[in-house]
């Protein structure tokens, strides 16, 4: 299933992704280094990496609309594509809290409650961006017109391995 929203004859949506997942990870690395006893200036830049990192990932969950609408219901790639979508919203929800918290607080340093919701956060985007994967990867949504969209995880071994394990 190829793309519905391509640019040059590529998919957009992978193209804006990387920005977001970069800026949001690294404002918890900064945020946490400030936490520890850093350099003060690291929370105000964790602050506008985490204001950047929301704009591209609401440019990013737009342009994914387009290719998880066009995904077929009763597929897997359908069920991985919400899986993967409801996890992005959640990272969303939770960054924006934190980015509300700080907006007009005197310091944008984050502080112990929020570094942590950070974290939970950012593991929620692990695991969001490993089922994005596994939908361009393993069943070719948004880059493959004769995609498998029923293909199984790739966490699972091979057939051939699985027969031989079983003997």
């Amino acid at each position: 299933m190829e793309s519905r929203l391509k640019v040059l004859g590529h998919p957009v949506h992978p193209m804006l992704v990387m920005f977001p997942v970069a800026l949001l990870a690294t404002a918890v690395l900064f945020d946490v280094v400030d936490t520890v006893g850093g350099p003060d200036f690291l929370g105000e830049v964790a602050y506008w990496n985490i204001t950047v990192g929301l704009i591209g990932g609401l440019l990013a969950a737009a342009a994914g609309s387009f290719d998880l609408l066009a995904i077929p219901t009763g597929t897997r790639a359908k069920r991985v594509g919400l899986l993967h979508a409801g996890a992005n919203v959640a990272v969303i929800l939770l960054f924006a809290a934190v980015w509300a918290v700080r907006l007009n607080a005197d310091s944008r340093a984050a502080g112990g409650a929020l570094v942590a919701i950070e974290v939970v956060a950012l593991a929620i985007l692990g695991i969001s961006a490993w089922l994005g994967g596994e939908l361009v990867d393993r069943l070719g949504v948004g880059v493959d017109s004769d995609a498998g969209l029923d293909a199984p995880s790739s966490l699972r071994p091979p057939a051939a391995t699985q027969r031989i394990g079983e003997v």
